[in-house]
């Protein structure tokens, strides 16, 4: 019991500390005390793959789940993009947008997270966490929305991208980064005029953003993604019942298809990016994903090389 004590006391004021701190960089940014940043660090691309000087068959911006702390990281060490990147040259992809931040200030290059990180990494996971949560509250959503979708634009402008040029994003995230994918949608249609394809990988949102301007959304996931299902569970607008959320919406519309990646977790040795989990037919489940998200890719714009089935 005194063992319980002492942890409530220390989680309990960092926790409400973290909470409070979350909603003030929204707020900072609705109230135009800060500048949301758009330029990258030095040696920093702001797009790899296809070649600039000729239009590629799409761009995609990775959208990485709570691990997501500066610019250069991923939850995976950035095997997942680089595996895109070598499979599908026809992309121009961007990993470097913040998700997690309105601001585009990425939280480990902050000077107390940095002494954070050090020291109490935990806290790192729980902000962005607690960003995921204010993104999906709807008295913070459409300025979450806005602020988040404008990086993306802005980001996609400065690696080449043309309003009006017809040239498809695929927005591909992880985890709580659907949250974000599917409320930038609006933002991105109003700012660059585009085609807007979805993928989410495990996804974690509460399905309340508007998908009318996405052509689609694949849904991959797996029967022991406890994560995602979760999300699918604690979120009212998920619920069927909830027939007036984005994410019913686009049910209705068609919108919406389901590809399986069993047995994968959402974390961990066995997880979607695993490069050492082994399927029957000898791919890593990394391999297995790549392979997904670059076959839905050529197969919804109708690509003629590559894959042809865009199932696993």
């Amino acid at each position: 019991m005194n063992d319980f004590l002492i942890w409530a006391c220390v989680i309990g004021p960092v926790l409400l500390a973290e909470a409070l701190l979350a909603r003030y960089e929204i707020l900072a940014y609705g109230a135009g005390w800060r500048t949301p940043a758009d330029e990258l660090p030095e040696g920093v691309p702001y797009a790899r793959g296809a070649a600039p000087d000729s239009p590629p068959d799409a761009y995609l911006v990775y959208l990485d789940g709570i691990g997501k702390r500066r610019v250069r990281d991923s939850r995976d060490g950035g095997q997942l993009v680089k595996a895109l990147i070598a499979g599908a040259p026809e992309l121009r992809v961007l990993g470097q947008v913040q998700p997690y931040s309105p601001l585009a200030d990425p939280l480990a290059d902050r000077p107390v997270w940095a002494w954070l990180r050090r020291h109490v990494g935990l806290l790192l996971f729980l902000h962005n966490v607690v960003q995921t949560f204010v993104a999906a509250d709807h008295r913070y959503r459409p300025l979450y929305n806005r602020a988040v979708g404008s990086q993306i634009a802005t980001q996609l402008r400065r690696a080449g991208y043309l309003p009006d040029s017809g040239i498809p994003v695929v927005l591909l995230s992880y985890s709580g980064g659907a949250q974000v994918a599917t409320g930038a949608v609006d933002e991105l249609h109003a700012r660059l005029r585009c085609p807007i394809l979805l993928i989410t990988l495990g996804g974690f949102h509460n399905g309340a953003n508007d998908l009318t301007h996405a052509e689609h959304l694949y849904q991959l996931t797996s029967a022991n993604d406890r994560i995602e299902q979760i999300g699918a569970w604690i979120f009212p607008r998920r619920w069927r019942l909830s027939r007036r959320s984005g994410w019913n919406r686009a049910r209705r519309a068609g919108k919406i298809s389901v590809r399986r990646l069993d047995p994968a977790t959402h974390f961990g040795p066995r997880s979607y990016i695993s490069p050492t989990a082994e399927l029957p037919d000898g791919r890593s489940h990394l391999d297995r994903t790549t392979d997904t998200v670059i076959a839905v890719i050529r197969t919804h714009h109708g690509a003629t090389a590559g894959l042809d089935d865009p199932s696993p």
